[in-house]
């Protein structure tokens, strides 16, 4: 089977859209500030975007609200014109994931559940809205698996009716720009993905 190049895809989109002279609306899932930073540079050109910062996993409280805040730092330092949404981000529903993650690894299948719960949250609220297209800014990072996140995507879209763009954001050193941008903008970097399991395994490895 042929691995799918979504880099190539989302370049085909982008350059469809500048084309057609459209700039339709998107609400970007947002992991965190430091992925959103080279995410944002890379699409203001082409959409009209909002940043949609669902994650109900991540823990403690504290750790949830620092990456609220330096999202919102990233938006002033980029001079991001659209809206910062921060939901409730009730750990309540990432409970079922837990109950598979606290015996399964990471990279593990909980970790695709726990990006399709955020995913469909975004696409749910996305069709509510009535945004064009939806994604997340997961796939810059190297330790999240972006087939996983396109096939998601795909399903969603399906299920949903709103686009989903394709992308593997991390390609064309997105990554490692995004670690520059963060530097330039003074944010705070997180050391572990977000959920109890990746914290506690952080913890041990660093013993």
């Amino acid at each position: 089977m042929n691995k799918i190049n979504y880099n190539r895809l989302m370049e085909e989109t982008l350059e469809k859209l500048k084309k057609e002279g459209k700039k339709p609306r998107l609400l970007l899932q947002v992991c965190c500030g430091p992925c959103s930073t080279q995410v944002i540079q890379r699409l203001r050109e082409y959409f009209a975007m909002d940043l949609y910062f669902y994650n109900p996993m991540i823990y403690p409280r504290s750790e949830l609200d620092k990456r609220a805040e330096n999202l919102k730092k990233v938006a002033e330092k980029s001079n991001f014109e659209g809206e910062v949404i921060i939901p409730l981000n009730d750990m309540k529903d990432f409970y079922q994931v837990a109950q598979k993650r606290k015996d399964d690894r990471e990279f593990g299948m909980a970790c695709y559940d726990c990006y399709k719960l955020r995913l469909e949250e975004t696409a749910r609220l996305a069709k509510e809205k009535s945004y064009e297209y939806f994604t997340t800014t997961l796939s810059i990072s190297p330790y999240k698996n972006a087939q996983w996140l396109n096939e998601i995507g795909q399903d969603l879209e399906e299920k949903y009716g709103v686009k989903y763009l394709f992308a593997d954001f991390k390609k064309r050193d997105g990554y490692k720009k995004s670690i520059e941008l963060s530097k330039e903008y003074g944010i705070y970097r997180q050391e572990y993905c977000g959920c109890i399991f990746s914290k506690k395994e952080m913890e041990e490895n660093n013993c």
